[in-house]
């Protein structure tokens, strides 16, 4: 088989997980493909191979209907990021993430790392309206992916608010705030056993996006293809010291030793 036909294989693997319509299948459309997709809620999983640098990257996307729920953590094995994901305008869809989606990731590496994604940041914040898709030109992206502000950890969750804004307006309210998001990140260490001082800091981990803009998309999957790194090399690391055996060479010289033997 020729070189060039053959599969590249991932050097690490990142992994979507949330309920169903927060747009996990919509994030990693923008990402790859540069553009907007309306599309149908994800069957079982589906997966993109991205490169990066010398390096290759497989994402996957999960489904978030309850039937495919057992398929997560077969998914999760063996990953090096998790990026939970939930829509700004709907509670619901932050406390699943906790009471469904958490332990499917203890499959995951032990030194994986969580990314807290809000998506649909379009609905509520102007400025996350002005980014459009790959037509408009990178500096102009640039200028409207600005930093946000970095939230306080509470205590505690808040209480969530109780219904959303007139939809009869440009934008509806927010449900879920930068620290609801940055709360919910502190849990998941502790979930993990993990010293929060020793951890990367929620407000690095904590995301706000819009796949049908663009908003912020490019930052999460970048920022993440960046603290991975560290696990890729020490993978091929522990592959070239345990490089594989070559059974067909051990075979010959086998048989030859044998047959010089015997006379």
């Amino acid at each position: 088989m020729p070189e060039a036909s053959k599969m590249k294989k991932p050097d690490v693997k990142l992994v979507l997980l949330g309920d169903m319509n927060v747009g996990k299948t919509s994030l990693l459309h923008r990402y790859t493909e540069r553009k907007f997709k309306d599309t149908i809620s994800t069957v079982g999983g589906a997966f993109f191979l991205k490169q990066w640098g010398p390096y290759n990257i497989s994402i996957w996307d999960t489904a978030g209907r309850e039937q495919f729920h057992g398929l997560g953590s077969m998914y999760c094995r063996g990953a090096a990021a998790v990026i939970l994901t939930y829509d700004v305008t709907n509670w619901q869809s932050l406390c699943e993430l906790e009471e469904r989606f958490l332990s499917l990731t203890d499959t995951a590496n032990h030194d994986c790392i969580y990314a807290i994604v809000g998506n649909k940041v379009d609905l509520t914040d102007p400025k996350a309206q002005l980014c459009q898709d790959s037509d408009v030109a990178s500096e102009d992206r640039t200028e409207c992916e600005e930093e946000r502000t970095e939230p306080q950890v509470p205590p505690a969750c808040p209480t969530p608010p109780a219904s959303p804004a007139s939809l009869s307006g440009v934008t509806v309210q927010k449900q879920v705030t930068p620290e609801d998001a940055a709360a919910l990140y502190v849990r998941i260490l502790r979930y993990k056993g993990l010293e929060e001082k020793n951890s990367l800091p929620a407000e690095k981990m904590c995301f706000e996006t819009s796949a049908k803009t663009g908003y912020n998309v490019d930052n999460l999957f970048e920022a993440l293809f960046d603290l991975v790194l560290p696990s890729i090399l020490r993978k091929r690391n522990e592959n070239q010291e345990s490089p594989t055996v070559d059974l067909e060479e051990c075979r010959g010289g086998g048989n030859k030793k044998a047959k010089s033997g015997c006379c």
